[in-house]
């Protein structure tokens, strides 16, 4: 196994590796999935010394636990797992569900598909505008207090939801989108998560492939990819945003990796407070995310970067607009 550079986990005295794998993908979010693949691709990152999978009940709706724990079976030693609840999409209109009771049996229930004794950090996927944070929050301690979960950490939170949740129980994390091509929340976000010691966990910090500059208004998205209804992927924003991507071409060339590379060393030079989690259904794209590790980027560099890809630049709304009322909240 490979020694790789680790992060804290805020102040819970638990490190994890700078970047993790986000498991997603490996339930048919973004089109098919195979099992026997997605096994392939956790192995790999845990050979590869790669510490954190991040996953939520939701996933596959139970599949995704139920497919990480085939490999904790036998590697669960220094593996931090991550894990959510509350996250209904939409369901009826309602997109969470922070309640107490849900809390406690959301828990039991990823704890029994896992196969594990407990969680290492726990998230609320989504913020229930209909319950307090502190009766959520304060359910979620209750937890620790049991010993069936390790740390607390929050989903799509704004800073004033975070620092209410910190309040009630030190909040080791805060999940949010963080890229390249979407910053200005997350940037805001950041100032309080650095002000409290809560570590930053971006998710798509590739944009959804976007800044991989692999996908273009020629790329057909397979039946399932949640990405066709995604507006940055749309007709009328694709090319804006592929534009934006390539305009860090010259500089990949310069230093001898790929855009992706580029992006996410960009992401992790923001701070030792960011743990980046890609995810991918393939070894070889496992490979090149880990090798931005490698990636040396000067101040200047950084500043050309995000001159080329300016905050608030990219086309389209993150989510369809339906799904926006369900982020930073």
């Amino acid at each position: 196994m490979t020694e790789l550079a680790k992060r804290p986990l805020g102040a819970s005295g638990i490190d994890v590796t700078a970047i993790g794998l986000g498991c997603m993908s490996l339930s048919g979010t973004y089109g098919p999935s195979d099992d026997a693949q997605g096994i392939a691709v956790i192995e790999a990152a845990l050979d590869k010394g790669v510490t954190l999978l991040d996953t939520s009940d939701m996933y596959g709706m139970g599949h995704n636990e139920e497919l990480i724990a085939k490999v904790l079976k036998t590697r669960r030693k220094g593996v931090v797992v991550a894990t959510k609840f509350g996250n209904l999409g939409g369901k009826d209109g309602k997109f969470a569900d922070g309640r107490p009771e849900t809390v406690a049996k959301s828990c039991d229930a990823s704890l029994r598909r896992l196969g594990i004794d407990v969680i290492d950090l726990y998230y609320q996927h989504r913020i229930d505008p209909d319950v307090p944070i502190e009766e959520t929050v304060g359910a979620m301690a209750k937890l620790v207090e049991a010993g069936k979960v390790r740390s607390l950490g929050l989903s799509e939170a704004s800073p004033e939801t975070i620092r209410r949740a910190h309040k009630t129980h030190p909040i080791a994390a805060v999940q949010n989108e963080f890229s390249l091509l979407y910053r200005t929340e997350a940037e805001e976000t950041r100032r309080t998560t650095q002000g409290l010691g809560i570590s930053f966990v971006a998710y798509s910090p590739l944009g959804r492939g976007l800044l991989t500059a692999k996908v273009d208004a020629t790329t057909t998205m397979p039946e399932g990819d949640a990405r066709r209804r995604h507006p940055r992927f749309a007709a009328e924003n694709i090319s804006r945003n592929v534009d934006l991507v390539r305009s860090l071409e010259k500089m990949a060339q310069e230093k001898k990796c790929t855009i992706g590379q580029l992006a996410l060393a960009w992401l992790l030079a923001q701070g030792n407070d960011v743990i980046a989690i890609p995810g991918t259904k393939r070894v070889e794209r496992l490979q090149e995310n880990l090798g931005a590790l490698n990636v040396t980027l000067s101040a200047a560099d950084l500043e050309t970067i995000a001159k080329n890809i300016p905050a608030g630049a990219a086309a389209g709304l993150r989510y369809p607009e339906g799904q926006m009322k369900s982020v930073f909240v």
